[in-house]
């Protein structure tokens, strides 16, 4: 017995110490929490896209050039934040994409994240064909209902699902859309975020109702500093679109009121907010060049089959807006553990997957 605890203690130690520096963990095994299931945007799409008629794609070299299935339609050069996470949770393999994902597959969990979508139905709809986060939760409850089958037992699935994990990532393509030149929106920065919070809200109830209570909601990041943005609206001489990262501000503040709304209204929820604009600053990312890795199209995305930079553990950006495989491996270590209480409220990752 006292073997097995001086085991289970160095293990623990060495977590502690590898994460301490940044390094992800992958443990074999039993994962903290039966599945894990991912809403958002192309900052976690795995591939849903590829099948989709729409502009908005990453399934094409170079990007995937350090992901161990090469091309997948992820938007970086490996794995996305996302993909972090899960294996900080315990997983193993992939979170499979909603698109391909089979029934051996789905009770560990499913991504439905889809590039250019967001929380406002219409928002991507100029680049084709793309999956909204009202339509990505209709996918969900498709997904439960099969998962029930398969289980069949009702009880059950609906005390599975609450163990679970979920992690929502979206908002970013509503604010590129609000600031697109020529678009003339009827709402103020501050009436825009006071709208989107409430669609979003909505949103946050549905997956609730879908079974949900470990939820963690991702702020959004310091979006007027991609380099896409920056040659889009110009900076007037600052280092990035002000206006756009004060309007995402104004959204951030909403979020984490909702998310201590939620859980004070709903029964068991365990919503938190992840804060992710406060990771820039660290110096683990924040002296990492912001030029971006690969040459750009208009549309901010890499020219195909271009040759993307040898340095990529240098480089914050991997095209105009996604970053590359090592900032997403910080931003997931440090949602999975805060390094100050204003990194996760009311609690980062790895304590909402331990709750009950």
């Amino acid at each position: 017995m006292m073997i097995r605890k001086l085991r289970l203690l160095f293990r623990v130690l060495i977590i502690a110490i590898l994460m301490q520096f940044g390094t992800v963990i992958v443990v074999v095994g039993k994962p903290q929490v039966p599945c894990n299931f991912i809403f958002g945007d192309s900052f976690v799409d795995p591939g849903n896209n590829n099948l989709l008629l729409t502009l908005a794609k990453a399934n094409y070299a170079p990007y995937g050039i350090d992901f161990p299935q090469g091309v997948t339609g992820r938007a970086t050069n490996g794995f996305t934040i996302a993909d972090f996470i899960a294996r900080l949770l315990g997983f193993v393999n992939f979170i499979p994409p909603y698109a391909t994902a089979t029934n051996a597959q789905i009770a560990r969990g499913v991504n439905y994240g889809s590039a250019g979508s967001g929380i406002q139905d219409q928002t991507g709809s100029n680049l084709g064909m793309v999956l909204s986060l009202r339509n990505q939760l209709i996918r969900h409850a498709a997904i439960v209902a099969r998962l029930t089958l398969l289980q069949r037992n009702i009880t059950f699935t609906k005390q599975y699902l609450k163990q679970c994990v979920y992690v929502v990532d979206s908002g970013t393509n509503d604010y590129f859309a609000y600031f697109t030149p020529g678009i003339n929106s009827t709402y103020t920065p501050d009436q825009f975020a006071a709208y989107l919070i409430n669609q979003y809200s909505n949103r946050l109830k549905f997956l609730y109702q879908l079974g949900a209570r470990k939820i963690a909601v991702f702020g959004l990041g310091l979006i007027g500093c991609s380099p896409a943005e920056i040659t889009l609206l110009g900076t007037n001489g600052a280092p990035c679109v002000e206006p756009l990262n004060n309007a995402v501000k104004l959204f951030n503040d909403r979020l984490k009121p909702l998310v201590d709304t939620l859980n004070s209204e709903l029964n068991n929820a365990r919503f938190t907010f992840i804060n992710i604009s406060n990771f820039y600053a660290a110096p683990d990312v924040s002296g990492l060049s912001k030029v971006p890795c690969c040459t750009l199209l208009p549309n901010g995305l890499c020219v195909p089959n271009s040759t993307p930079c040898p340095n990529r553990n240098l480089t914050f950006y991997y095209d105009g807006f996604h970053p590359t495989e090592i900032v997403n491996r910080f931003h997931a270590s440090r949602s999975y553990n805060a390094a100050s209480p204003m990194d996760a409220s009311p609690y980062d990752i790895s304590h909402l997957a331990q709750l009950n």
